[in-house]
């Protein structure tokens, strides 16, 4: 189904914008005196899953303005075990007119208060790649990468992010790669340049090169303009005839396409969610394990990790079924902990899609 190159130094390259979290804890953020930080990024976050849960070798290609805000978030980075040398310093110019690093503030949200994202991300450093920055031929044909990894975020900084995405996108292809993109839709990220419609427009021109394609059914709609009926509000409502009908629509119109993932959950409160995932691939629709009742610290990230788990399920040749089980189990044990990025491992991940229960473990 996917050939994986067998020549390569990083099993998974992830190009997307690294920001800092400011996290409240269980306070707001506009009543807050002090924050807890870590870093985190839609695309970045799944190669850090991969390689602090699953033990694959990954690197992140992003921008930092080169001052001590930067270089605290390459130092998490670091942390996470994710190679940074790929990173592009640009200078900082003492103010940040010309390119800066971004901020996210974050509250986890708690029962009838949803989680609420306050991003500060204007003229960032990785908002002004451009076409050409990046050496994507050394990357691909030189090093080696089996797999890379970006997304809707990226695609959304800015007009030139969406042209190095798909930059990016035909070289991988050129040299064998496999590419994966979370589509990702981020309202807030496409108002103010034209909206759905702008985000469509991008997106189709991405997907023409992806293997597999990941979002949640509104990700779909907004961005491919495919409709799905489902319900959100209650799994054990859910029409997987429209999911059918949906990734049937999404493989037509993308022949390209090997694998479409969609994450699906039911927001009962910000703290109990229903969850669970779908999986088309070779024209077979597969449900995941489902967790009904699953209680949320931090919900921020989640489907981050599910990428992080289906990938790491379909690169070491799982079956389908099992792929999609170890993103469902991945996303949901990310969910139990603070932050956008996975702290669950390997072992937690199978003894989850086995069964296992949150006993006590002596």
């Amino acid at each position: 189904m996917l050939t994986l190159r067998e020549q390569y130094t990083y099993d998974m390259l992830a190009l997307g914008e690294v920001m800092l979290r400011f996290d409240p804890g269980e306070g707001r953020v506009k009543n807050a005196r002090s924050f807890r930080v870590w870093e985190g990024g839609g695309e970045y976050n799944v190669a850090r899953g991969l390689r602090r849960c699953f033990g694959l070798k990954t690197g992140v290609v992003t921008a930092f303005a080169d001052n001590e805000v930067g270089r605290l978030a390459e130092d998490f980075i670091l942390q996470g075990g994710v190679d940074a040398s790929l990173i592009k310093w640009v200078p900082f110019d003492g103010v940040g007119r010309a390119a800066r690093n971004g901020l996210n503030f974050v509250e986890r949200g708690f029962g009838v208060r949803g989680a609420l994202s306050v991003s500060d991300r204007a003229y960032t450093a990785v908002s002004q790649l451009k076409p050409g920055d990046i050496d994507w031929e050394y990357l691909f044909g030189t090093l080696g990468v089996r797999w890379l990894h970006t997304g809707g975020i990226f695609a959304a900084l800015s007009e030139t992010t969406a042209q190095v995405a798909v930059e990016a996108l035909k070289a991988a292809r050129r040299h064998g790669t496999v590419v994966s993109y979370d589509l990702n839709y981020r309202p807030s990220l496409w108002k103010d340049i034209g909206g759905k419609a702008k985000a469509q427009q991008v997106n189709r021109e991405i997907a023409q090169y992806v293997d597999v394609m990941i979002g949640n059914e509104e990700d779909f709609t907004a961005c491919l303009g495919l409709e799905v009926a489902g319900n959100d509000a209650d799994l054990k409502q859910l029409n997987l005839d429209g999911y059918r009908r949906m990734v049937a629509a999404a493989a037509k119109a993308y022949p390209n396409f090997k694998v479409i993932a969609s994450t699906l959950r039911g927001v009962r409160t910000a703290t109990v969610n229903d969850w669970s995932a779908i999986c088309w691939a070779e024209g077979e629709v597969f449900q995941g394990l489902r967790l009904d009742g699953l209680e949320i610290l931090d919900r921020v990230g989640g489907g981050d990790s599910f990428a992080s788990g289906l990938i790491y399920g379909l690169m070491t040749g799982a079956d389908t079924q099992t792929a999609l089980n170890y993103g469902v189990a991945h996303g949901a044990l990310a969910m139990t902990t603070p932050g956008d990025t996975s702290m669950a491992s390997k072992k937690e991940v199978e003894a989850l899609v086995k069964g296992g229960s949150a006993r006590v473990q002596r």
